[in-house]
């Protein structure tokens, strides 16, 4: 048999998983990635670092700027992996969130109302940092919740989760406010 203890997706996982990590666009030259404005900026901020001696200050503070930016793209992934494990998404939570430059609008009608959707997480949630510029991946990923017709419960669970809150952006107590 071609296949191990008749299991034939063994390895998708891990697979799986590989391929999510390259495609969180931390990778500049990552020939999945959907290129976007962000993907522009953190692609011109490595370049001009790149060009840089290492031991200058300006290589030094690009090079922070890079991490603090891909960090901040993780942690606002983990946050809408949060939210879907918790709607009951635990095994499709990373295919959702997986946008490449194959992926497609479900229905052009959608794309308003997934932009709507997305502007109002942005201004009545903390999901997004408070300096974050709205990417495109996440159109991708809320069309996707809207063809499922979960994307109103979405936002319901992210405004409990990661409520806005006034003077600060992080809503470190909405995970343990939602499980007590």
């Amino acid at each position: 048999p071609l296949c191990s203890n008749n299991n034939p997706y063994a390895s998708f996982g891990a697979t799986l998983a590989r391929d999510e990590e390259q495609n969180l666009w931390s990778t500049p030259h990552d020939v999945t990635h959907t290129e976007a404005d962000d993907d522009r900026v953190l692609y011109n901020m490595i370049v001009v670092r790149n060009q840089l001696d290492k031991d200058s200050e300006e290589w030094q503070k690009l090079n922070y700027d890079i991490y603090t930016l891909r960090q901040t793209r993780k942690e606002v992934r983990s946050r809408w992996k949060h939210i879907l494990e918790d709607l009951g998404f635990q095994k499709e939570a990373d295919s959702l969130l997986s946008v490449t430059k194959l992926s497609i609008i479900s229905d052009s009608q959608n794309m308003s109302k997934a932009r709507d959707i997305l502007l109002k997480l942005l201004e009545e949630t903390n999901i997004f940092p408070t300096s974050w510029e709205l990417s495109e991946r996440y159109l991708f990923v809320v069309d996707r919740l809207i063809a499922l017709d979960a994307a109103d419960e979405f936002f319901k669970m992210a405004s409990t989760v990661y409520p806005k809150r006034p003077g600060g952006d992080r809503a470190d107590e909405g995970p343990r406010a939602l499980q007590s």
